[in-house]
């Protein structure tokens, strides 16, 4: 599944999350969804740290979060 955010988007499946930023740099964030940790609260951040990465990205709405959440099969901390 794909998400559109502001600064981006977000391919994500059961297995893995993939960040693309837009710009001229073109950086890509991935994870292992065992890795990540969807943070709610208004905060809306996905966040990674697991074996050699360590990253966070702030999403838009709430509702890009939680249509993530759906998409992985994971629940929202916080």
């Amino acid at each position: 599944m794909t998400i559109v955010f502001s600064q981006g988007r977000i391919i994500a499946n059961q297995h893995e999350i993939v960040i693309r930023l837009d710009g001229s740099s073109r950086v890509t964030l991935q994870a292992s969804v065992d890795d990540c940790r969807l943070i709610g609260k208004g905060a809306n951040v996905v966040t990674a740290v697991g074996s050699g990465i360590n990253w966070s990205v702030k999403l838009d709405d709430e509702n890009q979060l939680q249509q993530l959440a759906a998409d992985v099969g994971m629940a929202i901390d916080g």
